[in-house]
């Protein structure tokens, strides 16, 4: 007896209902995680909202506290006006904070990282490695049996 080397009809038409079966699932799970994604990006909306008026308010504060830091150099008026210049400008970052949204800050991002790609490279490397030596450093204490294990 010889093998024939015609697919067995039946096979594949099992494989084509398998490949609609799979196509089917896949579809509803690209669906399922646009969904999913959708509703992570509004939770995140709204949560920045809620805490971005926490936000300018704690920026406004520190802009107070140099201003009133400030205030101490009333014989050095160059230098009060250093502090007072600061100060300005922590307000106008607290003002932003109060009226953009994630959105804005999003696209500046996004825009900062399209003009200037190496510097954007390097900072993300520089926060890589500086999360890593904070978890190394934040792991288990170190013990006697590790110490003399090493020596």
């Amino acid at each position: 007896m010889t093998a024939s080397a015609s697919p067995d009809p039946v096979d594949g038409a099992d494989l084509k209902d398998l490949r609609h079966d799979v196509e089917d699932t896949a579809q509803l799970a690209a669906e399922r995680g646009r969904g999913l994604a959708a509703a992570a990006r509004k939770q995140a909306y709204a949560y920045v909202d809620q805490r971005k008026g926490e936000a300018a308010r704690s920026v406004g504060d520190i802009a107070q506290s140099i201003r009133d830091s400030g205030r101490t150099f009333e014989d050095r008026p160059n230098l009060r006006a250093f502090f007072d210049s600061a100060a300005e400008g922590l307000d106008g970052l607290a003002g932003s904070i109060e009226r953009r949204g994630l959105e804005d800050y999003y696209a500046e991002a996004e825009a900062f990282a399209r003009r200037s790609p190496v510097t954007t490279a390097v900072a993300t490397f520089a926060a890589g490695f500086l999360l890593a030596r904070f978890i190394k450093a934040s792991g288990e204490p170190e013990t006697a049996f590790d110490r003399d294990y090493r020596a």
